[in-house]
């Protein structure tokens, strides 16, 4: 069954969006205050949003995605500030250099920097403190149940 076509509101504005990239996901937050009757149409190469806020302002979003998303592992929530869209890459490890496929950027989508990271080029950095983490997971787990894992290594004064 086909879910309806989500038609643009005569009078409308744009939701402002702040996005970041991760290896596998991009997630993206359109800041809308207590957004009701929203309506959501994720499709592999876009994602509509239509919806109003407490002041019965409409916001609606269409954006052409930079890349291919996996509708059926990608997800919204509503919350009380943020419609929070979590989107899955059709290729993970390939970073999104914009949001959009059209390299123009509209001035409602902003990059949260405060969540961004340079993820690109710490293929090794993580690795070694995810190997010790699981080390001690699967020591933890083993015979020694009763004893606690030395956590002296992981002290921040060196």
């Amino acid at each position: 069954m086909n879910k309806p076509k989500i038609v643009r509101p005569e009078v409308s504005q744009p939701a402002h969006a702040l996005w970041f990239d991760r290896k596998k996901y991009v997630t993206i937050n359109f800041v809308v205050q207590k957004p009701t009757d929203v309506q959501v149409d994720i499709q592999p190469d876009k994602m509509i949003l239509c919806c109003k806020n407490d002041t019965d302002d409409v916001f609606y979003n269409e954006l052409h995605f930079y890349d291919k998303v996996q509708i059926y592992d990608s997800r919204e929530r509503v919350h009380e500030r943020t419609i929070n869209f979590l989107l899955r890459k059709m290729k993970p490890d390939v970073a999104w250099p914009r949001l959009q496929k059209d390299p123009a950027k509209p001035s409602w989508i902003s990059v949260d920097f405060d969540n961004w990271r340079d993820w690109e080029h710490e293929e090794d950095e993580g690795k070694a403190e995810y190997d010790q983490y699981m080390d001690m997971i699967q020591e933890m787990t083993s015979e020694n149940k009763g004893t606690i894992p030395a956590m002296g290594d992981l002290s921040d004064s060196d």
